[in-house]
């Protein structure tokens, strides 16, 4: 009988293995994963991102020309992109249209964190020259505050008032003088 039951449990396992057989190997393709999609979007955006800071300060370093008459620190640069900003006739607040000049100007100076300014401050012709240097020193200092206000640091920020010695325009009437009543900033180092 025991041979018997040795063939029969040899005869029951062969069955069990027919019957089972090997196990087949599942095969996973691999479809792209979201990391991988996120990861090369990421790479490019930040390849993106670099060349556009790299043509803005192409575009910045361009828009530099060295001025003719040096400011307070030396030889200085006037830039396209650093716009002035005006004043009401006796005023020196930053009015809301001159803020958003400003806020431009800060964004700007933002990116460029080594470049340092200088603010001149202008006035118009009417006045005494001491009134008119007053003045101008409190319109370069507003602007100076404001940028500051808005992230710019002190460090970078200096200023000079020329009063009514250095008019944008010559003429003597409102037209002018409306140009005239400024505060111009200009690059003292990059």
């Amino acid at each position: 009988m025991s041979k018997k039951i040795f063939i029969a449990a040899i005869l029951i396992l062969g069955i069990a293995l027919i019957m089972t057989g090997c196990p087949k190997k599942t095969v996973v393709k691999e479809e792209p994963s979201v990391k991988k999609e996120e990861a090369a979007a990421a790479a490019k955006a930040d390849a993106e991102s670099k060349e556009k800071e790299s043509k803005a300060k192409e575009d910045f370093e361009k828009s530099m020309v060295a001025k003719k008459t040096p400011g307070i620190e030396g030889e200085v640069f006037e830039s396209s992109l650093l716009k002035d900003v005006h004043f009401d006739f006796d005023k020196y607040d930053i009015r809301p249209a001159d803020a958003t000049i400003l806020k431009a100007n800060a964004d700007l100076l933002k990116k460029y964190h080594k470049v340092k300014i200088q603010i001149e401050g202008h006035c118009d012709e009417r006045g005494t020259v001491e009134y008119n240097l007053a003045l101008g020193e409190r319109r370069a200092n507003s602007t100076r505050n404001y940028l500051v206000s808005i992230g710019v640091s002190p460090e970078r920020v200096s200023t000079i008032s020329y009063g009514k010695e250095r008019p944008l325009d010559p003429a003597h009437n409102e037209e002018a003088w409306t140009k005239n009543r400024r505060a111009h900033t200009i690059i003292t180092s990059k």
